[in-house]
């Protein structure tokens, strides 16, 4: 068997307010790129994880990840191969997204999704949703003419924590999420705070119908009219940052 781990993004999200217990309280609108790591499985006796890719090495120590988790509590045998082809610690879902891709292959329920990890619910969607309370309070919606936007996806090759970033937000609650192109990302501040390379990305995006910043950062997508426009903005990118991860994809 073979599954996308769909990339992740969020088009807004705004952070309503700090709860007693350390989490937050949000309200986000989550889309998800047509390309991702690569999950493929073949049945066999015990379970096993080999992890390739451009960013198998930053995963390299890490014996008890969501895809194992996920395959264990579904009492899954199965020798499993990610293709681990978008950087770790970015913004993009990870290993959320490799865990529904996971429970997508072998049927697995959304309240396990939710017991793995607060993305993990809308991952295993893996379609454009409204996300509430920790962003796994999940209501499917329509955005007609989104589906098969040009993306284009920026990391500096700055790993940031989530953690880290939701603790340095500085509890100022903004206002709810309306229309998502007029939101923002509460989280922004706070990432650039720790990785000014963020701003520098999306001052290279600047020329998209929309730039920003996914999840808790460092990747920032752009959205473009074109699919020639987004192939002229990678080039330029490309040329002028060689070392920043640079990927071209469309919104499902």
């Amino acid at each position: 068997m073979r599954e996308i781990a769909y990339a992740k993004l969020n088009l807004a999200l705004h952070v309503r307010a700090r709860e007693p217990d350390g989490y937050h309280r949000i309200e986000t609108i989550f889309a998800f790129c047509e390309d991702g790591d690569v999950l493929t499985a073949r049945a066999g006796e015990g379970l096993s994880l080999t992890v390739t890719g451009p960013f198998a090495g930053a995963l390299d120590g890490e014996a008890d990840n969501l895809v194992l988790k996920a395959a264990r509590a579904l009492g899954v045998e199965a020798a499993l191969t990610l293709d681990k082809r978008l950087p770790v610690a970015a913004g993009l879902g990870g290993g959320s997204a490799d865990a529904a891709a996971l429970l997508r292959m072998y049927e697995g329920s959304a309240a396990l999704a939710a017991t793995l990890g607060a993305d993990v619910p809308a991952c295993l969607l893996s379609r454009i949703c409204r996300g509430e309370g920790r962003g796994d309070e999940l209501e499917p919606i329509a955005l007609p003419g989104l589906a098969g936007t040009p993306v284009l996806l920026v990391n500096p090759g700055v790993p940031l924590s989530t953690a880290s970033v939701f603790a340095a937000w500085d509890g100022i609650d903004r206002g709810p999420l309306g229309d998502w192109e007029a939101g923002r990302n509460d989280l922004e501040a706070p990432a650039r705070a720790l990785a000014p390379a963020v701003g520098e990305v999306l001052h290279a995006l600047s020329g998209a119908r929309l730039a920003r910043m996914s999840g808790s950062g460092a990747t920032c997508f752009g959205l473009f009219h074109s699919e020639a426009q987004m192939i002229a903005a990678a080039e330029r990118v490309r040329g002028d940052f060689p070392h920043w991860w640079v990927s071209q994809s469309r919104l499902r």
